[in-house]
């Protein structure tokens, strides 16, 4: 872990705090001692995120743990994280974490399903294919700990894994990948495993996930190839955002253009 910027670290520590209370860039950047302009600058660097793009995505994994841990209405977890508007929370919420509220908060017999599923494939098909005519993204992917799952592994427009990837899979194990066909633009690529022992709750909340970023973006352009990627899944750190896409979604996609 860098040590790069590491007063950040407090920052972060600070905001996890009073989650629930306003957070505005003058606050946090007053607490770390910096300008706000300077401040953002540094957090960005660190995280990948601007301080309240990082805030506003801890404050949807929080509605996630509470429509999970709690009764609380989905009215009155919207309020919970700030939203006054329940119409407003669930189309935030549906885009970024790419389900309902009410569906993810039912999603538990799904994920056993979804589970299943995939411990019974006997072979994989480990690339989405498009137009020919543009570049591929490959790479190699390891761990720094053994484990017995899958990889979820995608394209995402942000340094962020929110809403469904432009381009996304699964893999049977560490070892190689590959998108062909990428449209020419600006990704990250981001990562994730999901072992076959692990509890229904921590697919839904994945807090402690072997995971993977590229805060760097992937940029692809016409007839130009991309060097091929070597990435590490590794455990958790401070300053990596929330999984707020539903890991659920990204399994049930697979299995469908798998079969079909």
């Amino acid at each position: 872990m860098t040590d790069r910027y590491a007063e950040i670290d407090g920052v972060i520590a600070y905001i996890h705090q009073h989650l629930y209370e306003p957070l505005s860039l003058a606050d946090m950047a007053a607490y770390a001692g910096y300008s706000p302009y300077h401040f953002s600058r540094i957090f960005k660097e660190r995280v990948g995120l601007t301080p309240l793009y990082y805030v506003s995505a801890l404050r949807l994994q929080k509605a996630k743990d509470l429509l999970l841990n709690t009764n609380l209405s989905v009215r009155d977890i919207g309020m919970e994280i700030g939203q006054q508007s329940l119409g407003t929370f669930t189309t935030r919420f549906t885009e970024k974490v790419g389900v309902t509220p009410a569906h993810f908060r039912n999603s538990s017999a799904q994920v056993d399903q979804y589970v299943r599923r995939l411990q019974e494939l006997s072979q994989w098909g480990v690339t989405r294919t498009f137009a020919d005519q543009y570049p591929s993204v490959e790479g190699n992917i390891q761990a720094e700990s053994s484990f017995q799952g899958v990889i979820l592994i995608g394209l995402f427009a942000k340094p962020i894994p929110e809403g469904l990837p432009i381009y996304g899979t699964l893999l049977p194990s560490v070892g190689s990948f590959c998108f062909k066909g990428v449209r020419p633009g600006i990704y990250y690529l981001l990562a994730t495993s999901v072992s076959w022992g692990m509890q229904t709750k921590d697919v839904l909340l994945p807090h402690s996930t072997l995971r993977c970023r590229q805060k760097e973006p992937i940029v692809v352009r016409p007839d130009c190839p991309v060097p091929p990627l070597n990435i590490m899944l590794r455990k958790p750190r401070l300053e990596d955002p929330p999984i707020l896409v539903s890991l659920p979604v990204l399994m049930n996609r697979f299995l469908h253009s798998f079969h079909n």
